[in-house]
């Protein structure tokens, strides 16, 4: 990946790289979220009986454990990129490195270039450990065609734009506990309760607009069709990744505006 970006980016980006190989924080997303992935897909893949085409998920109920998996993923790359931007102001290392790379602009895109690219990595190892639970404990159990692929697909963008929001969300709030709190809490609890809230005020569609109902959809094609609060898929897309630019931005926007 270092050979194909700009040379004037590359010192940054090694140094987001080192910063992330090297603390042991950041060992949980390349060993816990696998090691959830596997006991995840192990277990599902051999309890599960045949594919249901009418059923929940739509690709057989063998492959939740491949949910399982990515949604451990999802949540720990959002942590992973809220913590590793909100640390560069708790530990004061973010006006250091500007000494070093004083265009702003660079600084910040190693970080986003950075931190998706490892949160990219880790839904891939997850989907391959999945994958291959499935092909050896699930045979039969479930239909590898366009529908799996593009639940793979979706699996991988979901993680990456939930790493950017972390990271812009790091960036704008500059505490990286207060940033995973907000990510989290989010996720875990205010958006569940705002889907209650809209369903009882008859508006349940507007549901559809939050990142957390966008984000199910996109990983979870075909799924949960009569559902109020999922958009389809392509919609559901789209509303993530303005969700990620929109608050990824306001991080960079953050970085170029105030002082550091």
């Amino acid at each position: 990946m270092i050979d194909i970006l700009p040379a004037d980016l590359v010192p940054s980006v090694n140094s987001e790289v080192r910063k992330v190989t090297t603390l042991r924080p950041n060992r949980i997303l390349g060993i816990g979220v696998p090691a959830v992935a596997l006991v995840a897909s192990s277990v599902t893949a051999i309890l599960a009986g045949p594919a249901d085409p009418k059923g929940d998920p739509a690709t057989g109920a063998a492959t939740i454990g491949l949910y399982l998996g990515l949604a451990a993923a999802i949540l720990v790359s959002g942590a992973f990129g809220a913590a590793g931007a909100g640390a560069e102001y708790r530990y004061a290392t973010m006006p250091v490195t500007q000494l070093f790379t004083s265009d702003r602009d660079r600084l910040v895109t190693a970080k986003l270039v950075v931190t998706a690219g490892f949160a990219l990595a880790s839904a891939f190892v997850v989907e391959l450990i999945a994958m291959a639970c499935l092909i050896g404990f699930g045979h039969g159990k479930f239909d590898f065609g366009i529908r799996l692929l593009t639940v793979l697909g979706g699996g991988l963008l979901a993680t990456a734009c939930w790493s950017l929001i972390g990271a812009g969300l790091g960036l704008l709030l500059r505490t990286s506990t207060g940033a995973v709190a907000v990510l989290l809490g989010w996720l875990v609890i205010v958006e569940p309760l705002s889907w209650l809230v809209a369903k009882g005020l008859g508006i349940a569609g507007f549901a559809t607009l939050f990142p957390g109902s966008a984000t199910v959809s996109t990983v979870a094609v075909g799924s949960f069709p009569d559902s109020d609060f999922l958009a389809p898929t392509p919609a559901a897309v789209v509303v993530l990744l303005l969700w990620t630019i929109g608050v990824a931005g306001a991080g960079w926007w953050s970085v170029r505006q105030r002082e550091l």
